[in-house]
């Protein structure tokens, strides 16, 4: 009784503090077995009576100290027992208080016996019949201990108990169908058959064997159904789960349905009343799917000390990883007073070992959508840059080189007239169009820059940044040796890039300098704009048109845009893109 109440439910002393209550237990109920079995005398019926093993004094009074040691150790061990019971209820969990409470429930029943045993003695005097009620009363009263274990395996699923139930009632419906169609056919025909003077005894046991042999299968398949729907409900077995688990994650499903499945199935396995799929992305936890559909998702989180998820209300969180790389977590919420059993344990943690794959596949899922969704616009956002430049070429054709061409014609009139009548007037003329269709060029040129510049074509990225940079209203170095030819687009890429980023330094980066750097390292070109000006805050605001554009073109190339800034720190701007080097151009 003593390691009962010790070690009762969970089969595991409350702490290591009460070791030292075990083995004063143990060692007293040697001794005082010992002692009692090699005391010189035994006291039956409050009669001393010689003992035919016992030791004669005076070695014999050492197992009566034995004895009487052992009982107090016993008695003391019992005593701290109950004090445990205390120490392990203030620290334990709800279902196993509820555990407790039908011990603690049995052992009031039994002082509640006793007394009522002496009280009945007292009443009814000395005899037989109130010797046997008190008998009965405090034998009957100890039958409770192990009923209220009973109790509490079955009502809380202690100790795995589902398994056991389960074989006991499968294998008993087995051995009393075989035993139904032994006593059916051998005793029951046998005995119809013997009325008529005939023996068959032999041939009946034949075909006794032969009808459970055909029909065991299908009787255990029918009993297994039965005993898995008594002992887990409508709930599927373990074995089950995991098959439909495996069977619903390699099915043809969209990959939207996948997690919502996962969650349905880690709910029904679990009989769990709410179940949640969280997915990690860039550091923080998103609840990505939900069972039952109608309850709303938790709010996007953080991991906390050790990496652990914390779920509000969860009974149990488990990590989902793949490669050893955390990809997201399993989380159940049993009903009030509900807890997960070790068959349920056991299965979160496989179906969470068979779930890495999947988060991972879902993963690169959504990655390659959100890729495709940044390509699809930033190809709008292309196309309508284009749109917008066009519009600009036209307009500066338009306002100004059109214009100066028509002015260029309307004077080439004038001139015409003055012909052979007024020679001033026709120097005059022909000294504005001169210099008038000077201008036309120089604008002409400036906007073929714009759209393609002669020197970037001709002579490649350094030359044309250093051109560009003499011109800048900021200081700027370029440094930019052994950089190669590369193809057109590259270098049209990284140029414009360039000069967006120092369009951006002199507009609003109130810096004194400012400085390029191009480098490459194996098949990446990178480059680099920095300043010393005022800087400030990416994260409090988007990219804006200009270095979106920059981001655009670079992603065209299968590139991409860093920033790096700060207040009062200037700013940064870093490309890299995958370059082929044209070894033959010049």
């Amino acid at each position: 009784m003593v390691f009962v109440v010790l070690l009762f439910p969970t089969g595991h002393l409350p702490s290591r503090r009460w070791r030292p209550v075990a083995w004063a237990a143990g060692v007293g109920l040697a001794a005082w077995v010992l002692g009692n079995a090699f005391a010189p005398r035994l006291i039956t019926n409050n009669t001393p009576t010689p003992n035919p093993i016992g030791v004669a004094s005076p070695p014999g009074n050492l197992f009566v100290i034995l004895a009487v040691g052992g009982g107090v150790l016993v008695a003391g061990a019992g005593l701290a027992a109950i004090a445990s019971v205390v120490f392990r209820y203030l620290r334990a969990r709800a279902v196993e208080r509820e555990q407790l409470k039908w011990l603690v429930y049995a052992g009031a029943l039994i002082v509640i016996a006793q007394l009522a045993g002496l009280m009945a003695a007292k009443i009814m005097g000395p005899g037989n019949a109130s010797t046997n009620l008190q008998n009965a009363l405090s034998n009957g009263a100890v039958a409770l201990i192990p009923i209220a274990i009973g109790i509490a395996i079955f009502r809380y699923r202690l100790y795995d108990i589902d398994v056991v139930i389960n074989k006991t009632l499968v294998y008993g419906a087995l051995a009393a169908f075989i035993t139904a169609v032994y006593v059916a056919i051998v005793v029951g025909l046998g005995s119809l058959i013997a009325q008529h003077g005939a023996r068959a005894g032999f041939w009946l046991s034949i075909a006794a064997t032969a009808v459970v042999a055909v029909a065991f299968q299908p009787v255990r398949a029918r009993v297994q159904h039965l005993a898995n729907r008594l002992v887990y409900g409508r709930r599927a077995t373990p074995y089950e789960i995991l098959a439909q688990f495996a069977e619903r994650t390699a099915g043809t499903y969209a990959t939207e349905e996948l997690l919502p499945r996962m969650a349905r199935t880690l709910a029904e396995g679990t009989g769990a009343r709410r179940a949640d799929v969280w997915l990690r992305a860039d550091g923080a936890f998103r609840d990505d799917a939900t069972w039952p559909p109608g309850e709303p998702p938790f709010p996007e989180t953080h991991a906390g000390p050790g990496g652990r998820l914390a779920v509000p209300g969860a009974d149990r969180v488990l990590p989902v990883r793949y490669q050893g790389e955390v990809l997201g977590a399993l989380a159940v919420s049993k009903r009030p007073g509900e807890s997960l059993t070790p068959a349920e344990g056991r299965l979160l943690a496989d179906l969470a070992a068979q779930a890495g794959l999947v988060l991972r596949n879902v993963g690169l899922w959504e990655q390659l959508t959100a890729r495709l969704e940044e390509i699809r616009a930033s190809r709008q956002r292309l196309v309508a840059a284009q749109d917008e430049e066009r519009r600009r070429i036209e307009r500066n054709i338009h306002d100004g080189a059109q214009q100066q061409l028509v002015a260029l014609t309307i004077k080439l009139n004038l001139t015409e007239g003055l012909i052979g009548t007024d020679p001033e007037g026709e120097r005059e003329l022909l000294a504005e169009l001169r210099q008038e269709a000077a201008s036309a060029v120089e604008d002409l040129r400036d906007l073929a820059r714009g759209i393609y510049p002669p020197l970037l074509a001709g002579e490649g990225l350094p030359a044309a940044l250093r051109a560009q940079a003499a011109k800048s209203p900021v200081p700027t170095s370029v440094d930019a040796d052994d950089i190669a030819r590369y193809p057109q687009d590259v270098e049209a890429a990284v140029y414009f890039c360039i000069l967006e980023a120092l369009q951006n330094v002199a507009k609003y980066a109130e810096a004194s300098s400012a400085r390029v750097r191009l480098a490459v390292s194996g098949d990446e070109l990178r480059f680099e704009v920095a300043d010393d000006g005022a800087g400030f805050d990416p994260g409090a605001k988007a990219y804006g048109t200009g270095l979106q554009g920059m981001a655009d073109r670079l992603s065209a190339h299968d590139g991409v845009l860093d920033v790096r800034s700060a207040p009062g720190a200037g700013t940064v701007v870093t490309g890299r893109l995958r370059i082929r080097v044209l070894e033959a151009v010049r």
